[in-house]
């Protein structure tokens, strides 16, 4: 969807990205591109657009149903000479069906089939509870009610399968997502391998400043998924990107609303994970290096923040491991 918030003309000439540094060391773009929900070729398509532009960080899920598009993607654009492997960092993550510890190694093997790669950079664990195994595919598995079938794994127990694949080198790293600061401070009470990372959805409606500040006294690196916050214009919501306050900032840097929001995540303390399947705004959103927003734009940008979450996954509410239950 064109809409004149994200309208700009791309700049050919690739951005500066900045890097973030890992508590192991390793590095990794300070954006990405998000790929869920992209399907049925444009997936592929988008990462071979980004890796043109300039993305260097991809991420994906099992969930997402698109690990063969994304590992054609960067083969075809190793082929040609324009990366080498370890230039791309890609991130996948391991589904809430795939959490007993005995599955764990067979899952990440699974997708290391769908990339066609060696390794993966970075595994994340996709949510802190888990579901009943009813067969690989049957990703949210229901009852006769119609109710998801919840299980009652541990989180530490799927972690400490996870560690096993980093000592394998299936993986170069582990992290998780959607952690709340109570299962962070448990899980690194009772780890061997800290994560690297917490990946949140994250915008200006959900800005998420306590618990990027708790991951930053962890050293954990905050990846921001939504970060754009699924934009609507029939709806002209959310309101940060259709109101004109977002776009009187933009127009003082020469930027779109999209734009000084991915700029707005970055300051505050994360790596946003923009989507999109189309070319020109593919490259937009890479191009929030060459600008820097005043404290008053970030006044204006934190007046957005609600905390209502896009994302609230209200069916795992029964789960003693629902993250959402408390306020970070």
């Amino acid at each position: 969807m064109d809409i004149s918030c994200f309208k700009q003309t791309a700049k050919m000439s690739k951005p500066d990205v900045t890097y973030v540094t890992h508590n192991n060391g390793t590095k990794m773009q300070s954006i990405g591109l998000g790929t869920y929900t992209s399907l049925g070729g444009d997936c592929e398509r988008a990462v071979k657009d980004a890796i043109d532009a300039g993305y260097r960080h991809i991420d994906t899920a099992y969930f997402y149903e698109n690990e063969h598009e994304v590992g054609n993607a960067v083969k075809e654009k190793i082929a040609e000479g324009v990366i080498k492997r370890e230039d791309i960092f890609i991130v996948s993550k391991l589904w809430c069906h795939f959490h007993e510890p005995d599955r764990v190694e067979y899952a990440c093997r699974k997708s290391l089939a769908n990339f066609g790669l060696d390794y993966i950079d970075l595994y994340l664990m996709h949510w802190p509870y888990s579901y009943v195994h009813r067969g690989d595919d049957v990703l949210m598995p229901t009852n006769a009610k119609g109710e998801v079938e919840l299980s009652d794994i541990d989180y530490l127990d799927t972690w400490k399968a996870m560690e096993k694949l980093q000592e394998k080198g299936l993986v170069k790293s582990i992290g998780v997502s959607n952690f709340n600061s109570e299962q962070l401070a448990r899980l690194l009470a009772n780890c061997k391998i800290k994560p690297i990372h917490n990946q949140i959805e994250c915008h200006p409606a959900l800005n998420q400043k306590p618990l990027i500040a708790l991951c930053q006294k962890y050293n954990i690196v905050v990846t921001a998924y939504c970060p754009l916050g699924r934009p609507d214009p029939a709806k002209k919501t959310p309101v940060y990107l259709f109101d004109g306050k977002a776009k009187e900032i933009g127009d003082k840097y020469n930027k779109t609303p999209a734009q000084v929001v991915l700029r707005y995540l970055i300051e505050i303390g994360t790596v946003p994970l923009p989507k999109s399947v189309t070319k020109n705004r593919i490259i937009e959103n890479l191009n929030v290096f060459d600008f820097k927003l005043s404290a008053e734009d970030h006044k204006i940008l934190d007046s957005y923040n609600t905390g209502e979450r896009l994302i609230p996954m209200d069916h795992a509410k029964k789960s003693p491991y629902y993250p959402f239950a408390i306020d970070y």
